[in-house]
């Protein structure tokens, strides 16, 4: 039994935010049926589509352990046999543009009618209020809004934008914990309720210490690039050979500083004043980090890691994606696993980094486009005939 089992979950969400959501939910144990438009599907099945004859490994990030049902919700018979499937539903998860799905006949009013339990969530790039609540948002729009590409990047180059997805999954992470507390709630009430996300309100929430920092000293913090505060050592590192990726990121703070120097060999600056306190290394951070990068070039950056990790200094090595791919500690926490898909093979995925005792995650691939059809369809009490129908008319 898995922490989620009985829950059921249609998912009509599509390309990464909503996804992420309902994959994360279909990996706790809930019957997550991704609801998809016959013939076409998702959109980011075919985004960055890398084999003409298989889904793109973008749709399959984020769409895996769930089942798949195609219905045109445009059709009135369509229309119905959505309605019945949300009969069955514990959640209704929704991404679509603003006003959509209320054109749809499918708003929250309407359907608490249909289903008092029902918890609908809905992620949006603005929320269905406020003076941007009709802006359509991606990630990008949202770190912009969010204040995330403000304190990013170096002091002299513009708000840069930050390749993992914080404003995409991170809004789909912030909804799962939304819905699952309406469900606990369920438990008291007996009722749903409506969840809602907005992509700029979940990039907001991750900078907080930037919008701390703005109160503290009355400005937008400036883009420091590497450089962690005023630590030294606190930034990257070039390592041996010198590659694009062959750096480390270390953060020396005050008590670590001497086991620091014993770990270089250096133990005779210990006490030296130059560099004893940490405001006399900020000081003279440059002849720091010239020392420390002098160490660190003579050395591979996991050699260097290894060092300072055994010294008690934290220090990662600036891994590329290959090597993320292939490293054996997300290996062995099963946070890279390989997943058997019915038309590519074996494929390389990033697996579930919530990690229950009881409850643990078996990852399977995404489905195919209306593969569960005809199953789900009779788990909802419809016969073959009427099925045959349903799919000769294109209503699934």
């Amino acid at each position: 039994m898995s922490a989620l089992s009985g829950i059921r979950v249609v998912d009509v969400t599509n390309n990464q935010a909503g996804p992420s959501c309902g994959q994360m939910l279909a990996w706790l144990g809930a019957d997550v049926i991704k609801v998809e438009e016959p013939g076409k599907g998702d959109p980011a099945r075919t985004t960055h589509k890398d084999r003409p004859d298989a889904d793109s490994l973008f749709y399959l990030s984020f769409n895996g352990n769930k089942r798949s049902l195609t219905i045109n919700l445009k059709n009135p018979r369509g229309k119905d046999v959505f309605r019945r499937l949300l009969t069955t539903a514990d959640v209704l998860l929704e991404n679509f543009g603003p006003g959509v799905i209320d054109r749809l006949g499918f708003g929250y009013p309407a359907l608490k009618q249909l289903n008092p339990r029902l918890v609908y969530a809905s992620i949006k790039g603005f929320g269905s209020h406020g003076p941007y609540s009709d802006y359509k948002s991606y990630e990008p729009i949202a770190q912009a809004m969010g204040g995330a590409m403000s304190v990013t990047g170096y002091p002299d180059s513009p708000p840069t934008y930050v390749w993992p997805s914080i404003g995409d999954s991170g809004t789909g992470m912030h909804c799962v914990i939304g819905i699952l507390a309406a469900l606990m709630q369920r438990h008291a009430t007996g009722e749903g309720q409506q969840v809602e996300v907005s992509m700029q309100d979940a990039v907001v929430n991750l900078c907080r210490v930037s919008l701390r920092d703005h109160q503290r000293l009355g400005k937008p913090p400036e883009r420091a690039g590497n450089q962690l505060g005023t630590a030294v050592p606190g930034k990257t590192y070039r390592c041996h050979p010198g590659g694009p990726n062959d750096y480390v990121f270390i953060f020396t703070q005050q008590q670590m500083w001497h086991p620091f120097l014993r770990a270089m060999g250096r133990e005779d600056l210990i006490g030296d004043a130059r560099y004893e306190a940490g405001d006399a290394r900020w000081r003279n951070r440059d002849e720091v980090n010239a020392m420390v990068e002098a160490w660190t070039m003579e050395r591979s950056k996991h050699e260097v890691m290894k060092i300072l990790a055994g010294a008690g200094v934290p220090c990662g090595a600036c891994l590329d994606t290959g090597e993320v791919l292939s490293d054996p500690h997300l290996h062995a926490r099963e946070m890279i696993v390989e997943v058997q898909h019915p038309v590519r093979g074996r494929y390389i995925t990033a697996g579930n980094p919530v990690k229950l005792s009881a409850s643990p995650t078996k990852i399977s691939a995404a489905p195919l486009l209306g593969q569960h059809r005809r199953e789900i369809l009779n788990e909802l009490g419809y016969g073959q005939t009427e099925i045959d129908a349903l799919e000769s008319e294109g209503t699934v």
